[in-house]
């Protein structure tokens, strides 16, 4: 594709038209266009984080596509403050209030600090999916001195910035109330654009009481241990700027073309609101907006990070193979609301995955299969890997139901269903994708496959039930073949009509079918219904089934 040359794709599709506005933003020839996401890792990142990240990549990769210069800037914004402690943690550790997220203590000491407690595995999914960034943590950028002239162009800037600020304060949304940064103190100082760490206790909460602006010194007490301090913001970082200000600071310094956002920043009064109106005191302008919606689970309310026990990219990667993930997000415009149901819709989201393969690698071309190319593949790592055969979804678990889980079992099941294979290698990941969900299942939705012949119910067999089991005992053959063995379950009550195998069924018989395929779960597995019938017969095999259908071992 020649350099700023377009996808060939939907002109509609909204990553198309982020990318446009990116490569607006940035300017003719431009030596980089940078797309930005933020996070602070201050919980588990959920399903409804991920679209910041996801939202970003396939802004960046279309660009990339195009042969433009980009890249996909991640800031970490592990500088935050700890605000409380979540549900299943040592209430001891509300002692760390208001310290930064890289300064609290990991209480599952597995990693240095709560934030990369959270931060390492979203970064490890991230990479399953394909997506590459370059990290920025904002603890490192500001302690290193990074910012140091950003604070002090925005503190000899603060009237401004309070003017703005001032502006948009009664519009700000409730959910954004802490947000915006006082630094304590009183007169001009009550709102100072700049918050230190207090350098005893290194929690945030502090009052600034003096500011000079020759000498840069800056004097605080703080409330929770009675320090009173100074700090010199030309010398020392011990501090960031609030975040309405830290956000359009970095805008600038790191020359953001396109960043996304949650609704709640598109709102008047928001951090981004606020922030077009701060970025012309750093020399910049706004970068190309897009605002998405949240993402929740089928039988959840919305999800915070804060309170942990929500889905991950992780949980969500154990059941659906990193490209439909990744898929879930971009087929959808980033405001448009929806859950992901890990229940039984997982069953039927694999088939509809795969029947748009069958499309999209079939040669059409349309809006379906342009979001099928953004999820199956990436400029840097090319088509990301799925199973070589792709055995539906529902007779995987099926099977796997049926067969308590034995990789080997399946595999010789479906390979007698019609996909055969070399190895059970060639049927991951999704295979093991099955093998977990099925899992997860609760124990009432799993099939229990009968121990011994229910003789209280072949006892109580009604003449017609009598017919049909008779039928299907004569016929059945020793070695179940899944078109036979098909062919012969739907037939049973043909026959007892005087029908053939092969004539359309009457409404008659397919009554009596339903009837029929009651009666065999009844007798197989207890209960009203349970996977396709074929497929049930294949997994347990001729002489089980036999044995439990009242017939002889």
């Amino acid at each position: 594709m020649a350099r700023g040359q377009k996808d060939q794709g939907d002109p509609t599709d909204w990553v198309t038209r982020a990318a446009d506005d990116a490569v607006r933003h940035a300017g003719e020839g431009s030596e980089l266009i940078t797309c930005a996401s933020g996070a602070s890792p201050s919980g588990p990142v959920h399903l409804g984080n991920l679209r910041e990240f996801l939202t970003v990549h396939f802004v960046a990769e279309e660009i990339r596509r195009r042969g433009l210069p980009v890249r996909h800037l991640h800031s970490w914004d592990d500088y935050d403050r700890f605000r409380k402690v979540p549900a299943g943690v040592d209430p001891s550790w509300a002692d760390h209030i208001g310290r930064p997220l890289s300064a609290v203590p990991d209480p599952w000491e597995c990693h240095v600090s709560w934030a990369e407690h959270f931060k390492e595995p979203l970064v490890a999914s991230l990479r399953e999916m394909g997506v590459e960034m370059d990290e920025v943590s904002q603890t490192l950028a500001y302690q290193a001195g990074t910012y140091r002239s950003q604070v002090l162009h925005a503190v000899s800037r603060r009237d401004e910035i309070e003017t703005v600020m001032a502006r948009f304060r009664t519009k700000a949304p409730a959910t954004e109330a802490d947000d915006e940064g006082a630094a304590g103190g009183a007169g001009s100082l009550a709102r100072f654009p700049y918050k230190p760490y207090c350098r005893q206790c290194g929690r945030d909460t502090v009052d600034v009481t003096a500011y000079d602006d020759e000498s840069t010194d800056l004097s605080y007490t703080c409330s929770s241990c009675a320090f009173v301090g100074v700090t010199n913001l030309a010398t020392q970082d011990e501090g960031k700027l609030v975040w309405k200000v830290d956000w359009p600071m970095r805008w600038a310094f790191e020359k953001v073309d396109f960043e996304p956002g949650g609704d709640d920043h598109a709102t008047p009064g928001s951090s981004f609101t606020v922030g077009k109106e701060i970025a012309p005191i750093f020399d910049w302008r706004a970068p190309s907006f897009v605002a998405y919606s949240f993402v929740g689970v089928a039988g959840m309310s919305k999800m915070s990070s804060s309170r942990g026990g929500v889905p991950t990219a992780a949980d969500a990667l154990r059941i659906l193979e990193a490209p439909m993930v990744r898929w879930l997000y971009v087929r959808r415009q980033p405001r448009q609301v929806f859950n992901i149901d890990f229940g039984p819709e997982v069953v039927r989201l694999y088939d509809e995955w795969d029947s748009l393969t069958k499309k999209a690698t079939g040669g059409k071309r349309d809006a379906a299969t342009l979001a099928w190319e953004r999820a199956s593949s990436t400029a840097a790592a090319g088509v990301l890997p799925t199973s070589p055969v792709a055995v539906p979804f529902r007779l995987l678990s099926s099977v796997a139901d049926v067969t308590a889980g034995s990789a080997e079992q399946v595999s010789r099941i479906v390979s007698r269903s019609g996909y055969p294979h070399d190895s059970v290698a060639d049927l991951e990941p999704r295979l093991a994708n099955a093998l977990r969900w099925v899992g997860d299942q609760p124990d009432e939705d799993r099939t229990t496959v009968r121990a011994a012949p229910d003789t209280d119910r072949l006892a109580a067999l009604t003449e017609d039930e009598e017919l049909w089991l008779a039928q299907l005992l004569d016929r059945m053959p020793d070695e179940f073949d899944l078109d036979e063995i098909t062919t012969l379950v739907y037939g049973v009550p043909k026959l007892t009509r005087g029908m053939g195998l092969d004539d359309p069924p009457t409404d008659e018989v397919k009554a009596d079918q339903k009837d029929f395929f009651r009666l065999l779960y009844q007798l197989l597995v207890a209960a009203e219904r349970g996977p396709r019938l074929p497929t049930l017969f294949l997994a347990l095999g001729a002489a089980r089934v036999r044995a439990l259908l009242g017939g002889e071992l």
